[in-house]
């Protein structure tokens, strides 16, 4: 078990870039078995959404062999259509196994959304009026997802989620919005220019290869906080966004934030963590 754990952190490595669990009994599972069953998501932007609940959306693009430029990794982990047994979602660093095994985070709902968006996940918090929703794209849809990140953290586009008896906000209505997963702005050019409207400040977690160098460009007129992004290769496992989520969730400041990730990043790569502070930046 030991060597299959160290065999996936050395792949989610290597793939970064090239250029179950428990499950508690209060989640609401809807399974998407035909047309007729799939959810849509809600496109209700003008809609009202109890701001005193505070919503962190994180945006997955899941790994895919055939249509991202990564090395390839063993095909049932590198599988974008299929969110389970996906690197970035289902394995044990994945973004819903990792945080379903949270002491600090309950799963309240999993939803089939449609083909560009798998599965969602809700999870919230055990002590604090604070949710997560997180998102895994299609991988063949990184495109898409890299553009949702980038309109949400802008303000650009904004959408609603009844959960609990109430409405929160998500994507440009989220206080803070992340991305996970290759960095696609190597292999594509997104023409799009993404200009704050609204004159919301949003955080942003972005846990990709270089991808300070490759997002700043983009987000210079969004008026976006950068908690957390990147120097460098890594590899954007859930440990690294669940630590700099604990600092956020109990106001941390920037760097303290920073240093959570950094620190959960060292922890499980043993890169040091002098190379994990180098790698995981802030502002």
């Amino acid at each position: 078990m030991k060597a299959k754990v160290f065999l996936i952190l050395i792949f989610s490595f290597l793939i970064s870039c090239k250029g179950q669990s428990d499950t508690s009994d209060k989640i609401e599972t809807i399974e998407a078995n035909d047309e007729e069953t799939i959810i849509k998501p809600q496109k209700a932007v003008d809609v009202e959404f109890d701001s005193d609940t505070k919503t962190i959306h994180i945006i997955v693009a899941l790994c895919d062999n055939k249509y991202q430029g990564i090395v390839p990794v063993p095909k049932n982990i590198g599988n974008g259509q299929d969110p389970k047994n996906n690197l970035y979602w289902g394995t044990a660093y994945g973004i819903k196994t990792y945080f379903k095994r949270s002491s600090e985070w309950t799963l309240i709902r999993q939803v089939n959304i449609d083909s560009l968006i798998l599965e969602r996940l809700v999870f919230k918090h055990k002590s604090q009026d604070y949710y997560i929703v997180a998102d895994a794209y299609n991988g063949k849809n990184i495109k898409e997802a890299t553009e949702t990140f980038l309109r949400s953290s802008s303000g650009i586009i904004k959408d609603t989620l009844t959960i609990d008896n109430k409405t929160i906000g998500i994507k440009g209505n989220s206080e803070l919005v992340a991305y996970i997963g290759h960095d696609g702005l190597m292999d594509f050019d997104i023409q799009e220019k993404f200009v704050n409207t609204d004159n919301k400040t949003r955080d942003a977690i972005i846990l990709a290869c270089y991808s300070k160098s490759y997002f700043l460009p983009h987000l210079e007129n969004a008026k976006v906080n950068p908690l957390v992004w990147t120097t460098g290769l890594m590899a954007p496992e859930a440990y690294t966004i669940h630590d700099a989520i604990t600092g956020y969730v109990n106001g941390e400041t920037n760097d303290q934030i920073r240093l959570r990730a950094a620190k959960a990043y060292h922890k499980y790569q043993k890169c040091g963590l002098n190379a994990a502070k180098n790698l995981l930046v802030t502002n």
